[in-house]
């Protein structure tokens, strides 16, 4: 496995309730990590409410790096449906293609599963296929950068 990877990715709703929330660490990052994600949510709204200030076109749903810190990188993502999607990295050379490629596959997942007639829309995403299907996409991360 290379040495920078996700650590951690989220789903916040509209309200900046937590949805889904998964770190994909051994040891005891796992609150660091939730934390990092909640800090991070300030810039997205930040983004979100101040488009022209960020630079950031107005239907773009890609917010790019967030607060990298000295550890992780931190990606922002924003449905139209103000539904946010945190990615967290140790790899501080992840480049904004690779994230946006995370996210579209994450977004697709993330549909899927609120597409479900048994989810009840705004609570927490339980789904093992969904959880299984983003693990997957985190172990894949990066490694289809050649093309």
């Amino acid at each position: 496995m290379s040495e920078g990877m996700i650590v951690c990715v989220a789903v916040v709703g509209h309200q900046n309730n937590p949805l889904y929330i998964q770190s994909f660490t051994k040891g005891d990052d796992s609150l660091k990590l939730h934390h990092i994600v909640h800090c991070s949510l300030d810039v997205v709204d930040e983004r979100a409410n101040n488009p022209k200030k960020s630079g950031l076109i107005t239907n773009e749903t890609f917010l790019g790096l967030l607060n990298p810190t000295e550890n992780y990188k931190v990606y922002g993502y924003l449905t139209n449906t103000k539904v946010k999607f945190i990615l967290v990295s140790t790899d501080l050379e992840v480049r904004d293609v690779d994230a946006r490629v995370f996210f579209g596959r994450f977004h697709t997942a993330y549909i899927d599963a609120v597409s479900n007639p048994f989810h009840i829309p705004g609570k927490k995403i339980t789904s093992r296929k969904f959880a299984e299907r983003v693990s997957t996409m985190v172990k894949s991360f990066g490694l289809s950068s050649g093309g």
